[in-house]
């Protein structure tokens, strides 16, 4: 009996991954194409959205969002932010490659909605203060161009 329990269990296994499409690299929420979108209600929010902290004055920024991000953000998106942290591979959508071209492209405005509401398995961090979620939006952002 344990043979066949082993094959079923095989061939359903095959069957589930031949109907899985294949997660985006860089976003992890669906198939190869699709991207974590907006909903209109955050478009909205969004449009209204602007980044209190001027370009030039962002590296303090900066190194808070990474001290946040290594607190809450990188048992998931990894020390890196590459989407690789230990606890990723137990969750149903892989976390988003912060370093990818697709997220490096989000504006500002787009990633702090994203990170205000979260989008499961990813957790809302709407209690972190503003300020800290614009400091993770800068942080991401100085990702750009690091693949290492």
């Amino acid at each position: 009996m344990r043979p066949f329990v082993t094959l079923a269990t095989l061939a359903a296994l095959g069957a589930m991954l031949a109907t899985t499409t294949v997660p985006d690299p860089a976003w992890g929420q669906g198939g190869a194409k699709q991207q974590w979108e907006l909903t209109k209600e955050q478009k909205d929010r969004a449009a209204k959205a602007k980044n209190p902290v001027p370009a030039d004055k962002r590296a303090g920024s900066v190194e808070n969002g990474k001290k946040i991000a290594m607190t809450n953000c990188a048992p998931c998106h990894g020390n890196a932010g590459k989407g690789d942290g230990p606890g990723a591979s137990a969750l149903p959508k892989k976390p988003a490659d912060w370093t990818a071209k697709t997220v490096q492209a989000e504006s500002d405005s787009s990633l702090f909605v994203k990170i205000t509401d979260g989008n499961v398995p990813m957790p809302p961090w709407a209690s972190l203060p503003e300020k800290d979620r614009w400091d993770l939006v800068n942080y991401i952002k100085s990702l750009g161009g690091k693949k290492s």
